[in-house]
């Protein structure tokens, strides 16, 4: 397997080589006498700020030792997009760094927002990696009591908000869940700020969330099952799927899908809501 790796290595290196120009780089481009389209190994060295022999002993995938450091300069000079120099760490042998957005995928929101309209009647929506809500579709108003006058944080307005806590039939079994997954999210970043305000200010409002956090519990964003008593339709039984999309590292995708129970019929009863005579309905909301 390591044999594979160096190989693909090799051949991942010269192909992003030979896409960048001399003028790209900010260099003659040779003329006549250079024979391929792309830099030149030495090239790269010398822009990188490394050892011409190093960098071809990289290139020809043989078993050296290499840093993050050194692949960084590399990377910026090969202008590696950050899927890109997270694979040339892997293929390196070395733990890819945390990744990024890239500039081109900034601009999926617009994308995302269809994806969660097209979820409806089911709640979804969106967060951020410290859980502030970015986006959410009707039902997650209708189901979940997400509105703009809460605090936009799911993890907050999950302590905070007595709507929800009101319409949660198994608050205190999903609370211990929900704190072992935001601990799991804190983990991927310690050093985080964002991360570490979003803890002080539900230490600050819960003595509840400071009990469970203090036990240190971990647990990966998966499935919750959510069962929920609404004013309009009554029992609800749900669960929550977090969901990630590769180009956005930054976002965090909600789904809320109805759990087949004969006694709750959920799926019938978010169809309900989300029809006219249960919109008219929700502009009346009961308080729980």
């Amino acid at each position: 397997m390591k044999a594979h790796r160096l190989a693909e290595l090799r051949e991942f290196l010269m192909s992003r080589r030979a896409r960048i120009s001399p003028a790209e780089a900010g260099l003659p481009d040779g003329g006549a006498r250079r024979r391929t389209p792309g830099l030149r190994r030495e090239e790269v060295a010398v822009l990188a700020g490394v050892g011409i022999s190093w960098y071809q002993w990289l290139e020809q995938g043989r078993d050296i030792t290499v840093s993050p450091q050194v692949l960084d300069s590399v990377g910026r000079v090969l202008r590696l997009s950050s899927a890109e120099r997270r694979h040339l760490y892997a293929l390196a042998g070395l733990n890819p760094p945390p990744p990024e957005v890239d500039p081109d995928d900034k601009d999926m929101c617009a994308g995302l927002r269809r994806l969660i309209d097209a979820w409806m009647p089911n709640p979804a929506h969106i967060m951020d990696v410290h859980w502030n809500t970015v986006l959410y579709n009707d039902a997650a108003g209708t189901v979940l009591g997400m509105r703009p006058d809460v605090v936009q944080n799911c993890l907050l307005a999950f302590f905070t908000d007595p709507v929800y806590r009101a319409r949660s039939c198994g608050w205190e079994q999903v609370a211990p869940q929900l704190v072992a997954q935001f601990r799991a999210a804190c983990s991927e970043c310690p050093d985080d700020e964002g991360f570490q305000q979003v803890v002080t200010q539900a230490k600050a409002v819960s003595r509840e969330f400071t009990e469970l956090w203090e036990r240190r519990d971990i647990a990966p964003g998966g499935q919750i099952r959510k069962e929920m008593e609404h004013p309009l339709v009554g029992r609800l039984v749900l669960e929550s799927t977090q969901l990630r999309v590769p180009a956005r590292p930054d976002l965090v995708i909600v789904m809320h899908t109805p759990v087949p129970d004969a006694t709750a019929d959920t799926a019938a009863k978010l169809e309900w809501l989300a029809s006219p005579e249960g919109r008219r309905g929700a502009m009346y909301p009961v308080a729980g």
